[in-house]
């Protein structure tokens, strides 16, 4: 009998998880921070512009994550996808700089505080762990897991980046 009174209520609660419906909607309301986020990554238009696709299909297949990080796992899934379009890797020469041509009114990052393009000539590991460690705030840790190195690694990454922006006039000011 408890079991069953158990049961009833459980069913009369809303589902915790969030729907292919609820993905959609972060998707659709944050469309130009995951897709700033996608750029800052990759540092190329159409490679964004796949990564968030992708990011769009992987969040509404079948997934069981709570509702309320559902727009932490869609920014983590569009991070995985940059880190597997682009392979970042550390102290290995990144691609080739080109020229990015921008939309207008697009002259910085969400932050404020860093000036877009001098975060896009970053080399591509560099970039990657900026991005994901200062403006997204992910642990020293989860960027070395999810990027497949050392923290020693990001930490060393991070540094540079910090180094090289503060060089290109940047005011650089962040807690550790």
């Amino acid at each position: 009998m408890r079991e069953q009174a158990r049961h009833q209520v459980r069913r009369n609660e809303p589902d915790p998880y969030a729907t292919r419906e609820d993905f959609i909607k972060v998707f659709h309301e944050d469309t130009n921070g995951l897709y700033q986020l996608s750029f800052l990554l990759t540092g190329d238009h159409e490679k964004a512009e796949r990564c968030f696709v992708a990011g769009i299909e992987d969040c509404v297949k079948e997934n069981r994550v709570f509702l309320e990080w559902a727009r932490s796992w869609a920014k983590r899934i569009v991070v995985a996808n940059a880190i597997r379009e682009v392979k970042p890797r550390p102290n290995l020469p990144s691609s080739p700089t080109s020229p990015t041509v921008l939309p207008h009114g697009e002259q910085s990052s969400g932050s404020g505080h860093f000036d877009l393009e001098k975060v896009l000539e970053l080399r591509d590991f560099e970039r990657f762990v900026f991005v994901m460690s200062v403006l997204e705030n992910y642990s020293l840790h989860e960027c070395a897991v999810l990027l497949g190195c050392s923290v020693l690694e990001i930490r060393q990454a991070r540094f540079h980046a910090l180094e090289d922006l503060a060089a290109s006039g940047q005011v650089v000011s962040f807690a550790p």
